[in-house]
């Protein structure tokens, strides 16, 4: 969850007034407080969503001038959009909460004679999906991952702002590297086979990290008085549950590839490998996994990722624009209790909408190694 206050998760569950603001902005700037144009903003959302290339996506409805040549504030020729929304406390003070820096991808008005304009646009990850590599790159063994991503990265957003969670950075590949044609499947093949995510956030740097501890929630989706639920249904699916994750690298020498199982081992579970659930397996193949510790890990973090209930919750709740994907919550109803794990939001921009979200029950289960 983005950090806000206390204060601002209490204001959330009474009566409050919201606040939005859009800048137009130099492309490649980070921080919650970057220079730029404000445009009046009429409505509109950000959606964010785990599983997709691109997480974060802006649908903006702004009164402006619709561009007429390359170096108009709206044209989608490398501006960008940073987008807030926040809570007006009394006193004029507004505690704001960035929603992040979006590429202008197109600009509509149905109504050419002065309507509203439409402005979509793309988190950061966007410019790496379109940026394919126009001749083949080559890493050496001894190059490390924060190398290769540094590399390339910075190729196409020269400022960039990499974190990583902790010291995987500094580990050589081990092997050479070839990226061809794709830079983002490259990339996105690199992080997943450490077993991490990788996303822009709301400060506008790149993010390379553990998904959150599914077993601590930071937010309660509740009913009744003081609570924030509005409407919610339910779906229960087994689509996309697994119960084991089979995961193979490649060899560096003449020894075989190394590989891992993880699985659900937990008797208590209602998806435990041998239990009624039955036995389902995801199978995944990296070149970036060389040792067998590797895999393993890669093997545990893909499994938390994927194991859970095969319930979904949708939901329309009062509007926290602290909360992203991977955020596990509380969702309390009728007397129940579960925990969740967000997978897609949409943050409306009109101060009266409501939130709506999509997460799936996380499981908390005992996961069981074993080498494939």
């Amino acid at each position: 969850m983005r950090p806000v206050s206390d204060a601002f998760l209490r204001t959330l569950r009474g009566s409050h007034t919201a606040a939005v603001q859009a800048f137009v902005v130099d492309a490649g700037q980070t921080g919650t407080a970057p220079a730029g144009t404000e445009i009046p903003v009429i409505g509109g959302d950000v959606q964010l969503d785990a599983s997709a290339d691109v997480r974060a996506t802006l649908a903006l409805d702004v009164v402006g001038s619709f561009p007429t040549g390359s170096g108009d504030l709206l044209a989608p020729y490398g501006n960008e959009i940073f987008v807030r929304r926040g809570i007006a406390f009394g006193g004029g003070r507004i505690e704001w909460v960035s929603l992040g820096y979006f590429r202008i991808t197109s600009v509509e008005q149905d109504d050419a004679s002065g309507g509203p304009i439409r402005i979509a646009g793309q988190d950061r990850m966007g410019g790496l999906v379109k940026a394919r590599l126009i001749a083949p790159v080559q890493f050496a063994a001894t190059d490390t991952y924060g190398d290769v991503v540094t590399e390339l990265v910075t190729d196409v957003y020269p400022g960039a702002v990499i974190e990583w969670d902790d010291t995987t950075d500094t580990d050589p590949l081990a092997r050479a590297v070839i990226a061809e044609e794709d830079r983002h499947a490259f990339l996105a093949e690199l992080v997943a086979g450490r077993g991490k995510i990788w996303f822009w956030d709301h400060r506008g740097h790149l993010v390379i990290t553990d998904p959150p501890d599914p077993s601590d929630p930071v937010w309660a989706v509740d009913s009744g008085e003081g609570g924030v639920l509005i409407d919610l249904g339910r779906e229960i699916s087994d689509e996309g549950v697994y119960n084991a994750v089979v995961v193979t690298g490649e060899a560096v020498d003449t020894t075989a590839p190394p590989s891992a199982i993880a699985y659900d081992n937990d008797p208590n579970s209602p998806t435990y490998w041998g239990g009624p659930f039955g036995k389902v397996p995801r199978f995944y193949t990296s070149s970036f996994i060389v040792t067998a510790g590797q895999a393993q890990t890669t093997a545990n973090a893909m499994l938390r990722q994927t194991l859970g209930l095969p319930y979904n919750v949708d939901f329309q709740a009062i509007v926290n624009p602290a909360l992203e994907p991977w955020d596990p919550v509380s969702v309390r109803l009728a007397g129940r209790t579960e925990t969740h794990v967000i997978e897609r939001l949409t943050v409306p921009l009109s101060p009266a909408a409501a939130m709506t979200g999509q997460t799936r029950e996380q499981t908390l289960v005992v996961i069981g190694e074993a080498d494939a």
